[in-house]
């Protein structure tokens, strides 16, 4: 819930990138999930929403699972918002109607499915679902909800209106199980076991689009939040009984894809199409880049993986003192809104379109 990998040696330096294998899912923003020798991810087709899971380092599909799911378009090119979830032997899905699927992660039959009551956000459910003890915690109604992960049975929800865009961030505070949720009208923490509202703080944005995930840092004592539609980003001190703005800007405005703060430094993309560097603890801009489009990234080994907007990966190094690129390659063409993901030695990228690839820079 970081952005921020520990794996190492996935990177090799004077190495081109190599595309290993790609898979055409369909239209989607889904992500992928990477476990063990198996990748996860969704797309749709003829209005049908598709989970699929894939061998992780051939392609080859293992299983997918469909059900009835138009794609609306609106405004960008639709599917599945959410990314699949894996717990266990459990892979847990949500469509952006709010149907939501538990599956065999195995075999991908479905276990359970219900469907969310309430209000689905005007571009649909786009929060993925988190698994907490033996709960399940949505971004659904004020102030989220939750599920019994067994059986799908509510255990506690916040009315019927409609959620934010980002998913559930779990964090521990004073011996207490947390989630740091951004709704459609403000950021909070709620506690995981009651649902009781622990802290809010207003946060309106142009159509209730508050989509980057909340960043939690200094133990839970404070909270990196930031939205597009030339809203901003602020810095929030939430170790007392109400949440203070220690700084606020607009020179990082994440419109859909979240910022990585890593050793002091905040990394991601302003609605401008421009790659910014702040200073997590001032807000001051350190460096920018252009050339990415609006784009996403990750940290790993003290690198940044960026994935343009047009699909060229690019690593350089995360640090403040400036942008160093050290490589990069094309591993797909755009649309890309999507963050990369990295997992033994392989980037895994896709296209809104439906283009799903797996990279690497290690060389032959």
């Amino acid at each position: 819930h970081t952005g921020i990998s520990a794996e190492t040696g996935w990177f090799a330096a004077g190495a081109q990138l190599k595309v290993l294998w790609s898979a055409d899912i369909g239209p989607s923003c889904s992500a992928m999930a990477v476990v063990g020798d198996r990748v996860y991810t969704m797309g749709n087709k003829a209005d049908k929403d598709i989970v699929y899971c894939f061998d992780a380092a051939t392609g080859k599909e293992a299983w997918k699972f469909s059900y009835p799911e138009k794609l609306v378009p609106e405004n960008y090119e639709g599917g599945p918002n959410a990314t699949p979830t894996v717990d266990g032997k459990c892979v847990y899905t949500v469509s952006k109607t709010g149907k939501l699927f538990c599956l065999d992660a195995e075999k991908g039959t479905k276990i359970w499915e219900v469907q969310l009551a309430s209000k689905k956000p005007t571009w649909g459910y786009a929060g993925s679902v988190l698994p907490l003890g033996d709960k399940l915690i949505v971004n659904a109604g004020d102030h989220g909800m939750a599920l019994e992960k067994a059986t799908g049975k509510v255990v506690w929800d916040s009315g019927t209106g409609p959620g934010g865009y980002s998913t559930p961030v779990p964090y521990e505070r004073n011996g207490a199980t947390l989630v740091a949720l951004f709704s459609a009208k403000s950021a909070m923490a709620v506690n995981a076991a009651d649902g009781k509202v622990l802290w809010r703080h207003p946060w309106q944005t142009s159509y209730d689009v508050n989509a980057a995930d909340p960043v939690i840092l200094d133990g839970g004592a404070k909270v990196f939040i930031s939205s597009g539609y030339n809203h901003g980003s602020a810095m929030l001190d939430v170790s007392g009984a109400e949440p203070k703005e220690l700084w606020t800007n607009k020179d990082m405005r994440n419109k859909h894809t979240n910022s990585v703060i890593y050793k002091g430094a905040i990394y991601g993309f302003d609605e401008k199409m421009t790659l910014i560097c702040l200073d997590a603890a001032t807000g001051q801009a350190k460096w920018t880049k252009d050339g990415f489009g609006l784009g996403s990234l990750m940290v790993a080994d003290g690198k940044l993986i960026i994935l343009s907007d047009k699909g060229e990966i690019v690593i350089a190094e995360a640090s403040p003192e400036g942008f160093k690129q050290l490589a990069a390659g094309q591993a797909l063409r755009g649309p890309c809104w999507t963050v990369p993901v990295l997992a033994n030695g392989r980037i895994y990228a896709r296209s809104k379109t439906g283009t799903l690839s797996c990279s690497t820079f290690l060389g032959k």
